[in-house]
């Protein structure tokens, strides 16, 4: 991922979380920090795992 992306896609939620409250609809994200936490660590979590290279295919295991 390049920094341009991301820095656009931060524009992009800062824009968004902008319009949300401003039309006073509830942002459609935890509206607190440890929820934002959570959806960090998840993410975290599946890089993690991803770089270790670790994993098992669920649709084999079901036979799917």
């Amino acid at each position: 991922m390049s920094w341009t992306v991301g820095l656009f896609a931060l524009l992009t939620g800062l824009i968004a979380g902008g319009v949300f409250a401003f039309v006073g609809v509830p942002i459609p994200a935890p509206p607190e920090l440890p929820g934002v936490l959570g959806i960090v660590g998840i993410f975290l979590g599946y890089q993690l795992v991803e770089y270790v290279d670790i994993g098992v295919d669920l649709l084999e295991l079901l036979g799917i």
